[in-house]
C-alpha cells in the first residue's frame, strides 16, 4: 500500500490553524485535506506534549518531531531525479499553472535534455507545488434568524392505489431556514406556481412569520428563466412576494454550492397538510 509523502509545510499549517482554535473539519476543508489525515497529524502532535494556543510562532524542532513521527523515513537523501526536478522547479510550476498535464511536462523536459521518471515528477509536483490539491472551501455565514429560507422540491413516493388501482406520485415543497435548519415539508401533487404560493402560506404559519429572503432552486413555478445575474421570475409569484414583502434570490443553475449542504442533513422534518 502506498502512502503520500508528508511535507513540513503541510504539517506546520495544520498545527498553526489547530493552535489558533480552528476545528478539525474546517482545517481539512480549508487546506483540501481528508479529515482522517488531519486527525492523524493532530494525534501525532498531541503525543509530543502540549502546544501553545493562539498565534504564537511554532517551535520548528517540535514540528520536525511530528513530521518524523508521521513519516519515519523523513529526512533521507533524495535521488538524482528529485534534484533534477528541483532544478526545473520554475519550469514545472509555470506549466502546472496553465493546466498542462504532467505527462506533457515530462515530454517538454525531455526536449530540454532533462530525463525524469514520471513517478518522481509526480511526487515532486504534489509535495513541492501542491499538484492535485482540491480548492479550499469558503465558509458562508448563516446570517440572522428570519433572514433566509431555502426552498426545494422533490419526490416523496407513491400513495396507496385508489379504487381504480392507480397510484399517484406525491411531490413536496421543502423549506429549510438558513440558521435553525428546522425543515418544513408541504406535500402536493403538482409543482405549480399556485402550489408554491400555497406551500409558502403554510410555511409562514408554521414558522410564525415571513422570512426576509426566499432562496429557491430553478423550478419553473418560481423562476421562469434561470440566469446567473438577472433571472426572470414568474410574474404571479413575484406579485405574491411583493404582497408578502420578501425578496427572492434564486440559486444559479446547476450550482449546488449556492446552498448550504448541511440543510440536507437535518433530522427535523415536519409535514404540512396539502
Amino acid at each position: 500500500m502506498g502512502y503520500r509523502e508528508v511535507t513540513m509545510l503541510e504539517i506546520k499549517e495544520v498545527l498553526r490553524r489547530w493552535c489558533a482554535g480552528a476545528a478539525k473539519k474546517r482545517i481539512a476543508a480549508q487546506l483540501g485535506l481528508d479529515i482522517k489525515t488531519v486527525r492523524r497529524y493532530l494525534r501525532a502532535a498531541q503525543a509530543c506534549g502540549p502546544w501553545p494556543a493562539g498565534d504564537a510562532p511554532l517551535d520548528e524542532a517540535r514540528v520536525a518531531a511530528v513530521v518524523a513521527a508521521l513519516q519515519p523515513e523523513w529526512g533521507r537523501p533524495r535521488g538524482d531525479d528529485w534534484e533534477r526536478c528541483a532544478g526545473q522547479r520554475e519550469f514545472i510550476a509555470s506549466h502546472l499553472k496553465h493546466d498542462v498535464r504532467l505527462s506533457k511536462i515530462r515530454k517538454l523536459l525531455k526536449r530540454r535534455g532533462v530525463e525524469l521518471a514520471y513517478p518522481t515528477l509526480r511526487r515532486f509536483a504534489i509535495a513541492e507545488l501542491g499538484f492535485g490539491r482540491v480548492a479550499a472551501t469558503l465558509p458562508v455565514a448563516d446570517g440572522a434568524p428570519g433572514d433566509e429560507l431555502q426552498i426545494d422540491t422533490g419526490w416523496m413516493g407513491y400513495l396507496e392505489p385508489d379504487l381504480w388501482g392507480r397510484r399517484r406520485r406525491l411531490r413536496a415543497w421543502i423549506f429549510t431556514p438558513g440558521v435553525s435548519r428546522y425543515r418544513f415539508v408541504y406535500p402536493c401533487f403538482q409543482e405549480t406556481t399556485a402550489s408554491a404560493i400555497e406551500a409558502c402560506e403554510a410555511a409562514w404559519e408554521f414558522y410564525g412569520g415571513v422570512f426576509r429572503t426566499l432562496i429557491p432552486d430553478n423550478t419553473k413555478a418560481i423562476v421562469q428563466d434561470p440566469d446567473a445575474l438577472a433571472p426572470r421570475l414568474t410574474r404571479a409569484f413575484l406579485e405574491y412576494a411583493q404582497a408578502r414583502g420578501f425578496q427572492i434570490d434564486p440559486t444559479r443553475s446547476r450550482r449546488a454550492q449556492d446552498k448550504d449542504q448541511s440543510a440536507y442533513c437535518t433530522p427535523f422534518l415536519t409535514c404540512g397538510a396539502s
